[in-house]
């Protein structure tokens, strides 16, 4: 799916969390935020879309998930956190090109063609790499070891980006052809910017190849790039982006206008982003993979990053100038987004209290951001509880009313939209830390559900008055609107 990825080093940090984040821009999919019992892992799985039967280990980890209501076409768990306090988000869709995917083709379901002929099933894919890898890794390296093994063994039908965090280290894998990979451990003090595009942009295969102490890949990756002649880089350099990736047109207006917006803010100050001396413009193909960001980084970086719409330049597709670049290029906070989370892995507190998952569902740039633990067995209904009929019953579809009645009125909404994001957030961090206090202070850290559940409570609350706001200011800018004095 095309999504938006951001990954935070825990140096990088403002409390020394690890972040991983990522905006899942399906096509309006229907999301909830649910908790996996290991009792409910089943032995076996198989893909809806490859009919690829895959078994699994016999122990699984609980975990959090956010599966499409409609299981029609698969689980698509999208994002979550297990019981050992290891983040998963997959997939990040990213670029590759005719050579990379002509020496190693995708692993494509192929119906059979003649009675008699057996079906060939496909690889893995977005669909089925959460519950694949997720209830079964007890570190971030553990889940690109885990996942690069099934890759090697079943081969993918698409190539794409995951993410994978615990306390100390945050992870990126990124597929390669139809069963290849290369994953990189990223850097503590910086942060990663991932648009839809092969991000990798330096590589060591010494490091991938011996000790795999920041870099890890295919056994046969480096053969695999000189048997095929894939390797353009000159000089000695290593780009993957250059050997593996793309260069063009569509990159240019869909891909790389997101990454100079994210760069742009993480590093205002060392690097220079526009006039004529830029270093990087929107249409630069060598906008760096990962940043030292210029201040320390918070959740709330991450939520403006990942609402953003190129606000404060000619490109806002909101903007009142007509400035002629109007909605140019792919906005960050699309319409289309089912849900972004962004998973906290805190350092300084007990186990049961460390990983923390930031909820928004629907379009990032009107909905809130809403946290809750994840050591618990069950979510409160508001979040877990979503059918395919719009409702005002749960966060999901009061998020996505919201958003779709104040872009029919921005300017009107604008200032309804900021008040409701910001009173979630700060509400949320004061429930997190009365919460913590209170756990730490009694030992009972059984009050997770409870805390959840009052954060719940609040955000029904925020959007639902919110809701009020902008379906009035909808409602007076209908354009069947008249009055006597218009005659």
């Amino acid at each position: 799916m095309p999504c938006t990825t951001v990954l935070v080093g825990k140096q990088a940090s403002n409390n020394h969390s690890t972040l991983i984040a990522r905006t899942d821009d399906g096509s309006f999919d229907v999301k909830k935020l649910i908790v996996v019992e290991p009792k409910d892992q089943k032995k076996t799985y198989t893909s809806r879309i490859s009919h690829l039967t895959v078994p699994l280990p016999d122990t699984a980890l609980r975990y959090t998930a956010c599966p499409s209501v409609d299981e029609s076409q698969g689980i698509w768990a999208a994002t979550g956190i297990n019981a050992a306090n290891v983040a998963m988000t997959a997939t990040e869709t990213i670029t590759s090109n005719p050579r990379v995917l002509g020496a190693d083709p995708l692993v494509v379901y192929q119906k059979a063609k003649r009675r008699g002929e057996k079906d060939v099933p496909g690889g893995i894919g977005e669909e089925d790499i959460v519950v694949l890898v997720l209830p079964y890794i007890r570190s971030a390296r553990e889940g690109v070891l885990r996942l690069g093994e099934l890759l090697c063994t079943y081969g993918t039908y698409e190539s794409n980006g995951i993410a994978f965090s615990d306390e100390n280290e945050v992870w990126w894998l990124e597929t390669i052809g139809g069963h290849h990979f290369m994953a990189r451990r990223v850097p503590d003090d910086m942060v990663v910017i991932a648009p839809n595009q092969f991000a990798m942009d330096s590589f060591d295969f010494a490091d991938a190849l011996g000790e795999q102490k920041a870099h890890i890949c295919s056994p046969d990756l480096v053969d695999f790039i000189e048997k095929n002649h894939l390797n353009l880089n000159q000089n000695g350099r290593c780009n993957p982006r250059d050997i593996f990736g793309s260069r063009r047109d569509m990159d240019h207006i869909y891909n790389t206008p997101r990454a100079w917006f994210m760069g742009r803010y993480l590093a205002p100050y060392s690097h220079k982003w526009e006039g004529p001396e830029a270093e990087f413009s929107p249409e630069s193909d060598n906008i760096p993979w990962a940043l030292v960001p210029d201040r320390k980084v918070t959740v709330e970086d991450v939520k403006y990053l990942l609402s953003a719409h190129y606000q404060g330049t000619p490109f806002d597709p909101y903007t009142n100038r007509d400035t002629g670049m109007r909605g140019k290029y792919r906005s960050i906070g699309i319409n289309r987004t089912g849900v972004t989370a962004v998973c906290e892995i805190r350092s300084g507190v007990p186990q049961a209290l460390q990983g923390v998952e930031w909820i928004c569902f629907g379009s990032t740039t009107f909905d809130a951001l809403l946290p809750v633990y994840t050591s618990v067995s069950k979510m409160p209904k508001y979040l877990s509880h979503v059918t395919l009929d719009a409702s005002t019953e749960n966060f999901y579809w009061g998020s996505r009313l919201i958003g779709a009645l104040a872009d029919s009125a921005y300017a009107a909404c604008a200032q309804h939209i900021e008040r409701y994001q910001l009173a979630v957030m700060t509400k949320g961090r004061q429930l997190i830390n009365e919460y913590d206090k209170k756990m730490q202070d009694t030992g009972d850290f059984s009050l997770t559900e409870q805390a959840n559940e009052a954060l719940c409570a609040m955000a029904r609350e925020q959007t639902t008055f919110t809701l009020n706001k902008v379906l009035h200011e909808a409602s007076v800018q209908m354009k069947n609107g008249f009055q006597l004095k218009d005659n």
